[in-house]
């Protein structure tokens, strides 16, 4: 691995970002420390802990961290002063107080994303810090509050500099990803109409054998589509960082968000239930490469990486190939064709959307809208009450054994529940952070043994402190070790205690490391074994709140445009946190089947907006409107029979095709119909409320197929019968 990056030109590049990214890191390391030092600060240690938290390889990141951090500990600083005046002899109620203002602190660092979340962590954290040392003398409390300030601002000011002076800043590389991920895109749908497609209809819905997954595609069009929507989600967060330090990328930061949706949405809508739709082979071919000359069309068109600047020609090509489907659909196909040529054509339009969202030589006529973050309430609360609990818990065993070294306890277990608050998975991440943790027991052990004491100038101590962190940082953003990384780096600066001047006291520091050593352990029994985190029951929460939003879609009759571009980006936030837990789901669901079927949810959910589009634009006669009315109204029991839901799809379809003859918008408005039933009809596990997911492990039927009928339960027998 090492010798790798002399001989791979990808793997080269990387290395020397993550060189670039760990000598700017010491770099700043030095500078913040030198003028800790220099101002005189009671603490300069928390000037080097701010550039280990805000230090990021993307200045935009880096700044927008930076801004939300003084926030937090200005807001911390505030309350650390308040809980200090109003408990100044009554220990057990500060420590119930702090656990609440905790536990609060760590529910709205999960509903927030990426720097947002680290405002309200630093609140908790900055107010063990500012506290801690003023518990003994809680009259220098406005003094500690306005040193943490100090060595916070000094910390940030440091870094941003240094970054931002080092940085050499191209936003046009940014435009550039964004066009490749559009032309990324294109040729995943193109692999789709060129190999799965042609292979959609061999069989007739008679013929076809039911199969107990629906894992039915290649296996490399499934790795495709994951990677992709990992990277149009990564790409997204470096929207939102760039548009901090860049007006240009600000000012259309809502239209490239929107953008990027739309691609997400592209890539998840091809899945096996929308392919294996009982097409005529023949009919469905034909569609397939219009559709794919199409695509190689828009994919060549979008070759160059600044084609952004102006997509006449991309978007040009797209409605010279909507309106051909226009016309082909009104050349009266039977609903087998119109099914395809109704799914093409779909594709198109979110292309066209997508490509005016993202050309900035474009206007901005397109709908978009702020898209919302989906808040999940049962973990958020869960994460909460456990930052609570372990906070209180810590206070208690620091009031009952009086522990001298209690402050230094307590801010290690305050500031670790609060870094867990802004990762996916709290008790999935807690034992990694507590490795780190752990590990900076040992080197601090090493660093105060053998290196401080030989030290006798500022230069030396720097290059010592950068021998040591150099690891962390290296690592800290790989995948693998990352968690483990930063709570290294983190920890190592607090418990070195660099203070101004340097006092060495071993049964001070033996106590810091018992500390850190029952710290992660307590972590560990809290995240881990008091209150776990319970994936599958997470996981079924997030599958009702999907259905739940196809049902509140099949009765919106607002500006289907706006209300659709919210809908499918909540839902993609959903689907993603769905895979996250499914995959630490135990006992182990089929992965891939439920994927599939969260994935149909969106195309379900865009069937029925077309279906309120084309109503809107021309209304059906009366007998037509209200079968279509009942139709959609049939979802309201789409959670307990959606079976029945389906049968009135499907008849309502047959009478559109049956009394609606000479009307385009019959047939389109019925080939939708039949396509949401035919979702329902292969997955009606999914959307049952009683599907295998909401059961039980333990119950018999846990472990079905989605495609297998529901069966009926009674609250108090079990299973009864099947449906």
């Amino acid at each position: 691995m090492i010798f790798r990056a002399f001989v791979d030109d990808a793997t080269w590049r990387v290395t020397l970002d993550k060189a670039a990214f760990t000598g700017r890191t010491l770099a700043s390391v030095g500078l913040a420390l030198f003028l800790a030092f220099f101002f005189q600060l009671q603490s300069p240690a928390s000037a080097v802990t701010t550039v280990m938290i805000v230090a990021n390889p993307v200045v935009g990141a880096l700044v927008s961290k930076s801004v939300w951090r003084v926030i937090g500990t200005g807001l911390g600083a505030c309350l650390a002063v308040g809980l200090m005046a109003a408990f100044p002899q009554a220990p057990i109620l500060y420590f119930f107080a702090l656990a609440l203002v905790i536990g609060v602190a760590c529910v709205v660092a999960t509903f927030l994303r990426l720097s947002r979340a680290y405002a309200s962590v630093l609140t908790g954290y900055t107010i063990m810090m500012i506290t801690m040392p003023s518990f003994y003398d809680p009259g220098g409390i406005f003094i500690s509050a306005l040193s943490r300030l100090s060595a916070v601002a000094t910390g940030i000011v440091v870094t941003a500099a240094v970054f931002m002076v080092t940085t050499f800043r191209r936003p046009e590389r940014l435009l550039q990803q964004l066009g490749a991920m559009f032309r990324a895109t294109a040729d995943h749908a193109l692999n789709f109409y060129q190999t799965q497609g042609r292979d959609v209809g061999t069989e007739s819905a008679a013929d076809a054998s039911p199969l107990p997954t629906f894992r039915n595609w290649p296996q490399p069009l499934y790795a495709e589509r994951d990677r992709l929507l990992g990277q149009l989600a990564g790409l997204s967060v470096s929207v939102e960082n760039a548009a901090t330090d860049n007006p240009e990328i600000a000012n259309r930061l809502r239209a490239f968000l929107t953008g990027l949706s739309g691609l997400s949405g592209i890539v998840a809508i091809f899945h096996p239930h929308w392919a294996s739709h009982p097409d005529d082979a023949v009919v469905a071919e034909d569609v397939h490469e219009r559709m794919a000359a199409t695509l190689r069309d828009v994919a060549a068109l979008s070759q160059h990486p600044d084609w952004l600047a102006d997509g006449t020609a991309v978007r040009a090509r797209l409605h010279a190939a909507i309106a051909e489907f226009d016309v082909l659909e009104l050349s009266r196909p039977d609903v087998v064709a119109l099914i395809a040529l109704d799914n093409a054509r779909d594709v198109l339009v979110q292309f066209d959307h997508v490509a005016e969202m993202l050309s900035m030589g474009e206007g901005t006529s397109a709908v978009y809208a702020r898209l919302q973050t989906y808040r999940e309430w049962l973990p958020a609360l869960r994460n909460g009450f456990r930052s609570a609990i372990i906070t209180f818990l810590a206070g208690l065993i620091w009031y009952v054994t009086r522990w001298n070294t209690g402050p230094m306890f307590m801010l290690i277990i305050v500031a670790v529940v609060s870094l867990l608050s802004t990762t996916p998975s709290a008790a999935r991440a807690s034992p990694y952070l507590a490795v780190g943790l752990v590990l900076s027991v040992p080197a601090v052990l090493l660093c105060h043994l053998y290196f401080l004491p030989l030290i006798d100038g500022f230069p030396l101590l720097w290059l010592t402190m950068c021998l040591f962190l150099l690891p962390g940082v290296w690592l800290q953003f790989s995948p693998k070790f990352g968690p483990i990384a930063f709570g290294y780096v983190v920890f190592f600066t607090i418990l070195l205690s660099v203070n101004n001047p340097i006092r060495y006291n071993d049964i001070v520091l033996l106590n810091n490391w018992m500390a850190v050593v029952v710290a992660a352990a307590l972590l560990v029994v809290v995240f881990k074994v008091v209150i776990p985190a319970n994936d599958r029951s997470d996981a079924a929460s997030l599958i009702s709140s999907l259905v739940n939003g196809v049902q509140r879609l099949a009765f919106e009759t607002r500006n289907q445009g706006t209300i659709w571009v919210r809908w499918e980006s909540l839902q993609l936030q959903k689907i993603s946190r769905m895979r996250m837990r499914l995959a630490m789901a135990s006992p182990p669901v089929k992965l891939p089947e439920y994927m599939d079927a969260a994935y149909a949810t969106l195309s379900v959910g865009r069937m029925i907006v077309r279906i309120r589009q084309m109503l809107a634009a021309s209304p059906l006669g009366g007998e037509l409107s209200r079968s279509v009315g009942m139709a959609l109204a049939s979802f309201r029991g789409v959670r307990s029979h959606p079976e029945h839901t389906a049968e009135c799809l499907r008849n309502a379809a047959d009478k559109l095709l049956a009394d609606g003859q000479d009307s385009p918008d019959c047939a389109r408005i019925a080939a939708c119909l039949i396509q949401i039933a035919h979702v329902l009809d292969e997955a009606p596990g999914f959307f049952h409320k009683h599907g295998p997911i909401q059961l039980s492990p333990r119950m018999k039927q846990a472990d079905r197929p989605l495609s297998a009928p529901v069966p009926v339960l009674s609250t108090i027998l079990g299973i009864e019968k099947t449906a």
